[in-house]
C-alpha cells in the first residue's frame, strides 16, 4: 500500500470517527449546527436514527483501520478497497438524496484513497 493511499485512508478514518461522534453523541448540539437543512425540532426526535447511522460510520472506520494492520498485502488492499467502495457509495447516495456537499466531504477522499490504492 502506498504512502498516499495510507494517508487518504487515514483521512477517511478520521472523518468517519468524527461523523460517528456527531451522530451518536452530539446530534442535538453539533449536529444541529452542521445539518442546517433539518428543522431544529427534528434533532431530538431523530437522535436514535442518527446514533444508528453513526454506528455504521464507526464500522466503516474500524474496517479501514483493520486494513492497515493486515500483514498480507493483497488481503490488506482488498479489505481497504471494500470499505472504501462502501464509503464512496454512501457519498454518492448522499449526493443523490441529500446534498452534493456529502459527496465532496465523504466521497472524494474515499475516491482519492481508491485511486492511490489501485495505482501500484
Amino acid at each position: 500500500m502506498s504512502l498516499l493511499a495510507i494517508i487518504f485512508i487515514l483521512i477517511v478514518i478520521v472523518l468517519h470517527v468524527y461523523f460517528l461522534w456527531i451522530e451518536m453523541f452530539a446530534w442535538t448540539t453539533v449536529g444541529k449546527r452542521t445539518f442546517k437543512t433539518l428543522s431544529p425540532e427534528l434533532f431530538e426526535k431523530t437522535k436514535g436514527l442518527a446514533a444508528n447511522q453513526g454506528l455504521y460510520n464507526g464500522f466503516l472506520a474500524a474496517g479501514l483501520l483493520w486494513s492497515l494492520f493486515i500483514q498480507d498485502k493483497q488481503w490488506s488492499d482488498n479489505i481497504a478497497l471494500f470499505f472504501l467502495i462502501c464509503v464512496l457509495v454512501a457519498g454518492l447516495y448522499g449526493w443523490y438524496s441529500v446534498s452534493r456537499k456529502i459527496f465532496y466531504i465523504q466521497g472524494l477522499p474515499a475516491l482519492a484513497a481508491i485511486a492511490f490504492l489501485l495505482l501500484k
